[in-house]
C-alpha cells in the first residue's frame, strides 16, 4: 500500500517522524510520504528509522493562496531539499504563520474567548510549523472546545469569521518552484468543500501549465461526487490520480493508509521527477 500524505510532530501530527515510520510498518504500508507543512526539518529523523520493506518519500505540504483567496495546499515529493529557492520559499511561508497566529487569537479575544499565545504555544510540540492545530488543541486544552475536528467545523474553519490567511505563494509559483528543485508536485484534497471555499474546475489549466503532476482525489475529506470529478479532471488533463490519508496521528481521525495510490499510477508519477529520490534500505 502507497501512502503519500502524512504528517508528524515537525508539523501539526502527533508522531514523531521515527513513531510515523513504525506506524507506517505496522500498517504494512511499501511506500509512505512524509509530508509536514511548510518544513523538511522530519527529514533526517525518518530517514534513520526507514526498515526493510518500507520505501521513503520525502516531501513538504506547502500552504499556498490563489489571486482569489482560496486556501490551496501543494504537495511537494521528491524534491532536492538543499535548493535554496525551495528552502526560501518554505523558511517564509513558515515565518508569515506567526503574525496570523496573533491575528487569529485577536478575534477570538475580541469575541470573548479566552486564548493567548502562551497557550497555543504550550501546545505546540517543540520544533513544529506553528498552525491551526495547535490553536485547536490550546483551546481542547482550556475546555472551550472538545477536539480538533469540533474546532475545524466550527471556529476555525475557512470561512470561519476568526479564519486568518497568511502570505503564501500562489499554486503556481509554488508548482514552479517544486519542479525546479526536481520535485512533484500533487495538490491536495482540492474540492474538500468541507474545509470553506474550494477550486473551480477552471483553476486547474493555469496550474497544469505551471507543472502540476497529480491529484489527491482519494482523501478523507472528499465526497463520493468530489471523487468523481476530480478523478474526471485528472483524466482530461493527464495528470496522476492519488490517494492519501493525510494522517496525523491522534489530532484527526484519519487512519494511515485509508485512502492509497495506486502502483502504476506511482511509479508514473515517481518517474516524473529529475532524479530518483525514494529512499530504501
Amino acid at each position: 500500500m502507497i501512502d503519500l500524505h502524512a504528517h508528524s510532530t515537525c508539523s501539526d501530527g502527533t508522531d514523531s517522524p521515527r513513531a510515523l515510520i513504525n506506524q507506517a510498518l505496522i500498517q504494512n504500508l511499501s511506500v509512505i510520504a512524509v509530508t509536514d507543512h511548510d518544513t523538511i526539518s522530519g527529514w533526517v529523523e525518518a530517514q534513520s528509522a526507514l526498515r526493510l520493506n518500507l520505501q521513503l518519500v520525502l516531501g513538504a505540504e506547502i500552504s499556498c493562496l490563489t489571486e482569489t483567496g482560496v486556501s490551496v495546499h501543494m504537495l511537494g515529493l521528491l524534491f532536492d531539499g538543499e535548493n535554496q529557492e525551495m528552502r526560501k520559499m518554505l523558511d517564509e511561508t513558515r515565518d508569515s504563520r506567526i503574525p496570523r497566529m496573533i491575528k487569529m487569537i485577536q478575534l477570538l479575544n475580541d469575541a470573548g474567548i479566552s486564548v493567548t499565545m502562551d497557550d497555543v504555544i504550550a501546545a505546540k510540540p517543540d520544533g513544529a510549523t506553528l498552525g491551526r492545530p495547535h490553536l485547536a488543541d490550546a483551546l481542547v486544552n482550556l475546555g472551550l472546545i472538545k477536539s480538533r475536528d469540533e474546532a475545524f467545523q466550527g471556529l476555525l474553519n475557512n470561512d470561519s469569521p476568526f479564519y486568518v490567511s497568511h502570505l503564501a505563494p500562489t499554486p503556481e509559483v509554488a508548482i514552479m518552484q517544486i519542479r525546479a528543485a526536481g520535485g512533484v508536485a500533487v495538490i491536495a484534497h482540492a474540492f474538500a468543500s468541507l474545509r470553506g471555499k474550494v477550486l473551480s474546475r477552471e483553476d486547474f489549466a493555469p496550474m497544469v501549465s505551471a507543472g502540476l503532476n497529480g491529484i489527491e482525489v482519494d482523501h478523507r475529506d472528499h465526497s463520493g461526487i468530489e471523487r468523481g470529478e476530480l478523478r474526471a479532471i485528472a483524466r482530461e488533463l493527464d495528470l496522476v490520480i492519488t490517494g492519501s490519508s493525510d494522517y496525523h496521528g491522534t489530532g484527526k481521525l484519519n487512519v494511515l493508509g485509508e485512502n492509497t495510490t495506486d502502483q502504476g499510477q506511482w511509479e508514473k508519477l515517481e518517474s516524473m521527477a529529475n532524479e530518483r529520490r525514494v529512499v530504501r534500505l
